[in-house]
């Protein structure tokens, strides 16, 4: 028996495209015996998330299997020739390698995540209980989920944002302890404003007002967030209650000194306050941060955290891929 696995994921295929292929959970099995019909195959197993679906098989004949599963999944979903560019096709030892990332978060939207492994459990306990596996899945399904835990237990895979929004948005975690009821202003209607406002929302950021030079940018963007527009004259009013300024202007000059946050403090009550300069040249002039309560970051200190991050999440990367081609190497599987 040979090992293959036919998928499509977030990096391959639409949403359009993926959701002609999902399963829901309660069908998991009997997904798992058409599949394995369709192939002509003597196991199977269908794994199906929001954003990816992977069929398994044992097949006496890999790529036939795969030829075949192809073609008879393309005519029942009646997709036209071009929709194979969404597929992506494993055989033999690299799809035991593909099964083993996916369970570990390596081939996850989110690197590291821990949803992937019950979701993966799941679709396994459906096909077993259908009766669809049989030695060759078995085996490999269960050294994959030994890896998962081997991965998640000796390496750091999960912790560590890569992003310069996203490593702005642990530091004022950190600051303020958590984000939950935390209130948002954006100067500028820049796109890395947007995704890291966007960011803090989804961290429990209550309100977000946005102000910018056109109103009516400052409008649509508060619009699309959510949140409220305010007149560019009217920033310094909102820096009375807000607790994260996000600003990324263009302006050619200092926007920000450290008088525009004294005339505030005592109003604020000397709560914290964090701002994130993402502008270049920046827009929160460098003395701010000398205010004992303020938190200042410009768009250098963040990309160096993230470069820092991005690095050390490599080494961790290259510390699970040791750990799957280890734990594969002990399965010898028949096929791969």
């Amino acid at each position: 028996m040979e090992l293959l696995c036919l998928g499509l994921n977030h990096r391959t295929a639409p949403v359009e495209v993926r959701e002609r292929f999902a399963v829901s959970s309660t069908q998991l099995g009997a997904a798992a015996g058409e599949l394995a019909n369709l192939a002509d195959a003597t196991e199977g197993v269908v794994i199906s998330t929001c954003n990816r679906t992977e069929f398994y098989l044992a097949a006496s004949d890999a790529h036939q299997a795969l030829v075949l599963l192809e073609a008879r999944l393309t005519l029942r979903e009646n997709l036209d020739a071009g929709a194979s560019v969404h597929f992506y096709r494993k055989v033999k030892s690299d799809a035991a390698v593909h099964l083993c990332r996916v369970v570990s978060g390596l081939d996850s939207m989110m690197l590291g995540e821990t949803e992937i492994f019950g979701q993966v459990k799941q679709a396994y306990q459906a096909a077993l209980a259908a009766g669809t596996t049989g030695s060759v899945l078995n085996r490999l399904f269960q050294r994959a989920f030994g890896v998962g835990k081997k991965v998640r237990t000796e390496t750091s895979i999960q912790e560590g944002s890569t992003s310069v929004g996203n490593v702005a948005v642990d530091l004022a975690e950190k600051i303020f302890g958590h984000l939950k009821d935390s209130e948002v202003m954006i100067l500028g209607a820049g796109e890395m404003s947007r995704i890291t406002a966007q960011s803090l929302v989804s961290r429990g950021a209550r309100s977000i007002f946005v102000s910018n030079r056109s109103f009516d940018r400052a409008e649509e963007l508060a619009r699309d967030m959510g949140g409220t527009a305010v007149r560019f004259d009217d920033w310094q009013r909102v820096l009375e209650r807000v607790d994260v300024v996000i600003s990324s202007t263009g302006a050619p000059h200092a926007l920000i000194h450290r008088s525009d946050v004294e005339k505030v403090r005592r109003a604020r009550k000397f709560r914290p306050l964090f701002f994130i300069d993402i502008a270049v040249p920046r827009d929160i002039h460098p003395d701010v941060a000398e205010i004992e309560e303020v938190y200042l970051y410009d768009i250098d200190t963040l990309e160096n955290l993230a470069s820092e991050a991005r690095s050390r999440r490599q080494l961790q990367i290259e510390i699970c891929e040791r750990i799957i081609d280890a734990e594969l190497a002990k399965l010898n599987l028949p096929g791969t």
